[in-house]
Order: C-alpha cells, then structure tokens, then sequence
C-alpha cells in the first residue's frame, strides 16, 4: 500500500520541485485522507485506504500552528519561497477554508513578505462563489485538469461527483480570466483492466486547445515522481514532456516542466 499522509497542519519547509523552497499546510485529517478525487497516482493513497474519524483541524488551531513555524523559520533566517496548501486531499473542502486564506495572508505580510501563497486544487468547488473568490486572493491558484476527454479524465481522476465534466471545469476555470496556473499530470499505464495514456497526440492536441481557451499564465507539466497507489503505472519521458511544453510556448504561454 503506497501513502505519504502529512501528520501535521504544517509541514517543512520542504523542495518542490515546481515552487521551489516550500512550507506546507495540510487542512485535511492528519491519520487519513479526505478528497472530492481519487487519483489512480496520488502519493496520499486511494481515498478508501486511509478513511477517518479525526476532525479537520479549525481556524484558530491552524492560525497558531502557521504563525508558530513562521516566527521560528524567520528566526533561523530560513529562506521561503511558497506557503502551499495541499496535504492529505482537497484543501477547499475544508469549511473555513476562506477564513483561512485570510489569515495566511496576513501572517504571509508579517513574517515572509516575499514568499507567494499557493493552493493546489481539483478544481471541483470553483463553482462555489466563496471558494472561487477566495482563490482569486492567493497568489498561484493551481488548478488540475489531465485530460480533454471524460472518458480519460474520469479513469485518472476518478471524481466522486456523477456530474463532474471537462467541459464544466473548463467554464469554471474561464472565470479566472487566465489569471491561474493549470496544472496536468501525464502517465500511461493500466487501471482496473483498462489501458489509459493522456500523452498521445490525440490526447494531447485536444487538450492544447483547451489551454488556447483558457490562456492561464502558467502550465505546470509534470509527471509520476513517486509510489503510486495503482501499480501499473508509468512515467512518461522528460522529453517527451518537454516536447509538449514547447507546443505549449508556441500559444505564448510559460510552461514549468518536472520529470
């Protein structure tokens, strides 16, 4: 069973190999998982795995956790590049996630001036207007979509809504007005039988002209870096990747490539 849980609301400062020197914070049960996806690839494991009875922690007790680590990370003179909000599943699920977000701008102000806040999302609560707007307060809202097509989407994603769709998420993600950096994972490999690979040309055309009608400010293209909870899995090249973030420069958008 493949799992990396975060057992603290903060965590690190640790590398990314995206955002550099970045301090974590997990909104979600620090013994289990709570996600609005399943992803065949997630370092956390299969939601099922890792279900739990443990209250998500509140406001006040994140508030003191994150001014605790920024008080002593300062104090040692540790250089921080990003706070990120990521963790054991989706960080907009937690219910204060907006007051949150509030109050880590704030001690973000106070402490580390220069580092940028980022949370990493499914993308599935941008319909909710508090979530949406609270997004568009941080820095790098970094929102997923792996693929143009249902079919493929659901197979890597497996999001617990019957209703989600590449279509909607695309209309959600309009909203921003390119002000947010898209996030895809590329991989091939078999899942319950079925052969899926979102690097073909096929795949891949159809979702460069998504990225065309979104026009984000960045695309973060990455691909499998550790254990996956499905085990038939597998990596696809850097250049490979590096050749579909040059199409993705031909449409004058920065790309931020991890093998």
């Amino acid at each position: 069973m493949s799992t990396i849980l975060f057992h603290e609301i903060v965590y690190g400062p640790v590398h990314s190999r995206r955002m550099g020197t970045s301090l974590g914070v997990n909104l979600l049960p620090y013994d289990g998982k709570l996600c609005s996806f399943d992803c065949i690839y997630c370092e956390c494991g299969f939601n099922k795995d890792f279900r739990t009875k443990t209250k998500l922690p509140d406001r006040e007790n994140v508030y003191a956790a994150m001014e605790d680590k920024l008080q002593s990370l300062r104090g040692q003179n540790v250089k921080l590049d990003v706070i990120t909000f990521a963790g054991n599943g989706e960080p907009t699920m937690h219910p204060q996630f907006s007051g949150i977000i509030e109050d880590t701008v704030s001690l973000r102000d106070r402490y580390y001036p220069e580092a940028k806040i980022s949370v990493l999302s499914n993308g599935i609560n941008v319909g909710k207007v508090s979530v949406f707007d609270t997004l568009r307060k941080v820095d790098n809202p970094i929102l997923k979509l792996d693929s143009a097509f249902d079919e493929t989407a659901k197979l890597i994603d497996r999001p617990n809504s019957p209703n989600y769709s590449v279509a909607r998420q695309v209309e959600l993600y309009k909203k921003f007005r390119g002000n947010f950096i898209l996030q895809t994972m590329f991989l091939r490999g078999e899942f319950e039988g079925k052969r899926l690979d979102n690097s073909t040309e096929k795949e891949v055309s159809a979702w460069l002209e998504l990225v065309r009608a979104l026009s984000p400010r960045e695309v973060m293209i990455y691909t499998i870096d550790r254990e996956t909870p499905a085990k038939q899995l597998e990596k696809v090249s850097l250049e490979e990747l590096r050749k579909i973030a040059d199409r993705v420069g031909e449409l004058g958008i920065r790309t931020n490539v991890a093998g």
